[in-house]
């Protein structure tokens, strides 16, 4: 997804797609004693630990104007070009963006290139979506984006053999809200708010947003979605298939 997008598409992004502490506390664990991390495809300045050195790098100007006061320095460039020398950093991280760059082999080699000790991307395993009701039964292009984005757990472990891959449980109050954290949350799938910062909403037709919407609309009325999962709101945490790559480096000479 083009910088350009996401300055149209980030606008408001910062209100629903907010930190997690659930999620934090799985990428600080990630991360492990690195003191100094970049932090590629940065948005709006989340999961940013704040005990770290932590440099930002994000493409779009209208994302960087989202960031809080006192958060990380942030310089605007493309994960395939970071402007940094080699082994700059301790770690380096990237939370949800890898399926956004043009040249993800490209954007890899450059966190590698830059980090000493680790690289840690988070990502989603698209196969696990696959029982996500979300995407499997009312939003199906969604599931579909996923497969084809070639960033998903499993490809990024294809170029990372030595990669491990953990799953990483998303709360039920969850609040940064990307789509799958609504999977016990069905009544905010029609909050506009919610879902128009979402890239993966913004990239479906609109006849599938409004099908998924009418077909759920009528499942929530009539009890349907009470029946099949109305259990999951019963449930602490999920699995959505949000998974965290971690690779560790060999010192460099």
């Amino acid at each position: 997804m083009s910088e350009e997008t996401y300055d149209e598409l980030g606008r408001g992004y910062a209100n629903t797609r907010q930190e997690d502490p659930g999620i934090a506390r799985h990428i600080v664990k990630a991360l492990g004693p690195a003191r100094h991390v970049i932090n590629v495809g940065a948005g709006a300045g989340s999961y940013e630990p704040p005990d770290r050195e932590v440099t930002a790098v994000e493409p779009s100007a209208e994302m960087i104007s989202q960031r809080p006061p006192g958060s990380a320095p942030v310089v605007q460039a493309n994960a395939e070009s970071l402007p940094f020398g080699d082994d700059a950093f301790d770690a380096a991280l990237a939370v949800l963006t890898a399926h956004h760059w043009p040249d993800l082999e490209g954007g890899i080699e450059e966190m590698r290139r830059v980090a000493r000790e680790r690289v840690v991307i988070m990502t989603f395993d698209p196969h696990a979506l696959e029982g996500l009701w979300i995407a499997a039964d009312y939003f199906p292009e969604m599931l579909k984006l996923k497969r084809q984005s070639g960033a998903g757990s499993r490809q990024l472990l294809e170029r990372l053999p030595e990669a491990t891959s953990s799953i990483v449980p998303v709360e039920k109050d969850c609040t940064d809200l990307f789509f799958a954290a609504l999977w016990a949350r069905p009544e905010l799938l029609f909050d506009e708010e919610v879902m128009r910062p979402m890239w993966v909403w913004q990239s479906i037709s609109e006849e599938s947003r409004q099908g998924g919407r009418e077909h759920l609309t009528t499942d929530l009325e009539n009890g349907t979605w009470e029946q099949r999962y109305g259990h999951l709101r019963n449930l602490n945490e999920f699995d959505v298939g949000l998974r965290l790559i971690v690779l560790e480096l060999d010192p460099h000479p």
